[in-house]
């Protein structure tokens, strides 16, 4: 099995982040590889989406193990896993998780400090022994292996940013690889949170930061983007427009609008 870690871990360059594409199944990843991604990662709630299950909790760990491995089938850049609170609460299955993603492939995993599917934040110090566990799991794989450790409370309304920072520094000390706070204020305050830490920093492109480019995340001090599942709400509002024109208008004009096939099936080739 090829680890693409190290490379992984070479396109983290603060002030040149790399957009590293969620895709939720093959035809994704390859459609966004040929298109240029330098990077994949599998999106928990695009995957939900693909099991008919809303996001936040209702995807085992088995069941995220065999969609990433699925689509490591077809990947040829690095890939991480959006693996949520690490499938469980205690350090110990954390540490479990990163070693059974590395033992599929993937170059990396992230992991928050969020409960689920209760979304209330772990306390400090476990949220601390928890990337304690996973980042020594990680470093005693025999292959690189990049451990992002996310301070979702922002987020999820559980604190503040001065909070995520605070968290993210003893992520930091405690072995995380990449560090990430979804959805700060604004920028403004991720760059903030790039300036408090060493490591790589992820933001996330979701809401109102998707009016921001490359160049303003870059000089935001960010080492990494991610869509979150960005990319796979927008295939969800086609179809949900689409309904509605065609089961509440009887309209079918809005289908005009798709992609020619051939130009898809070069991309897949």
């Amino acid at each position: 099995m090829t680890h693409s870690a190290e490379t992984f871990r070479a396109l983290h360059q603060k002030g040149d982040p790399l957009l590293m594409v969620n895709v939720w199944d093959r035809g994704s990843a390859k459609m966004m590889q040929a298109m240029g991604a330098k990077a994949l990662a599998t999106s928990s709630a695009a995957h939900a989406f693909t099991m008919g299950r809303p996001d936040g909790g209702n995807v085992t760990r088995d069941e995220a193990l065999a969609h990433a491995q699925e689509i490591l089938s077809v990947a040829t850049v690095p890939m991480q896993g959006d693996f949520e609170n690490g499938f469980g609460d205690t350090p110990e299955t954390c540490a479990e998780t990163v070693k059974l993603a590395a033992e599929i492939g993937l170059a990396g995993i992230c992991i928050e400090d969020i409960a689920l599917p209760t979304e209330t934040a772990y306390d400090f110090d476990l949220a601390i022994e928890r990337i304690k566990a996973a980042a020594a799991a990680a470093k005693d794989l025999r292959h690189d292996f990049i451990l992002t450790a996310r301070a979702d409370g922002i987020l999820r309304a559980q604190y503040d940013t001065d909070e995520a920072i605070r968290r993210l520094q003893a992520f930091e000390a405690a072995g995380a690889d990449c560090l990430f706070a979804p959805m700060p204020p604004d920028m403004d305050a991720l760059a903030r949170i790039c300036a408090a830490t060493t490591a790589p920093v992820n933001a996330l492109v979701a809401g109102a930061f998707t009016q921001q480019t490359v160049t303003d995340f870059a000089q935001a001090g960010a080492a990494r983007l991610s869509l979150g599942s960005s990319l796979a709400r927008m295939t969800h509002r086609v179809m949900h427009d689409a309904a509605l024109r065609m089961f509440s208008d009887g309209q079918f004009d809005f289908l005009k609008n798709g992609i020619r096939s051939d130009t898809i099936d070069a991309l897949l080739r």
